[in-house]
């Protein structure tokens, strides 16, 4: 399976996999709850997450056949400042704003406890329903972890279900915390890894 780095030509395919693989995520889910054509929604919000964000300030790698992208945030760089987020902050409000105090409710949750020493984030993962179960999810996570070993820098991510939670235990996460969205939403794990 070839994985390489995401260009900007990447975008389309790589926001279509993520709106999909995102539009059954259990936090997705409660964040847009009831909301009929979700990943049509969360479409432009990858495009502009990935363009404007983790292109330019992060890293974002990918695989083409499954289509699938892992996007991370360097150490020291999250959370990403007003000016960075600047282009983002229009898309985030027509995906969100059905629910708006929701939102900022769990996003509060979410980031209440996020690390404060050094490491890489792995603010999204996700690959196409059709490549669920072929070891794209383990393909996507190698190359920034072999970073992270060759660079003594830990990682840190929020699983959003059992399923993914056990894929990054595999990959060496270990769950450090775990917490749920407000209003009885689903739970989410803190996990933390350090260096090999």
């Amino acid at each position: 399976m070839s994985i390489r780095p995401a260009t900007g030509e990447d975008i389309p395919a790589i926001a279509d996999a993520l709106a999909e693989a995102f539009a059954h995520d259990p936090p997705m889910m409660w964040f847009t709850p009831g909301e009929e054509g979700r990943k049509e929604r969360l479409r432009p919000y990858f495009r502009s997450l990935l363009g404007r964000l983790h292109m330019p300030y992060g890293e974002v790698w990918m695989s083409e056949d499954p289509v699938g992208a892992a996007a991370w945030v360097p150490p020291g760089s999250w959370p990403y400042t007003t000016w960075q987020r600047r282009g983002v902050i229009p898309t985030e409000i027509r995906t969100f704003a059905r629910h708006p105090l929701r939102v900022m409710r769990g996003v509060e949750a979410i980031e209440r406890n996020h690390p404060k020493q050094r490491h890489w984030y792995l603010e999204y993962i996700g690959v196409e329903r059709s490549g669920h179960g072929r070891g794209t999810g383990s393909a996507l996570l190698r190359p920034m972890l072999e970073r992270c070993d060759a660079e003594g820098e830990p990682a840190f991510l929020n699983a959003g279900s059992p399923r993914s939670q056990a894929l990054y235990a595999r990959h060496g996460f270990e769950v450090t915390e775990e917490f749920r969205l407000p209003d009885d939403g689903p739970p989410l794990w803190r996990m933390w890894r350090n260096p090999r």
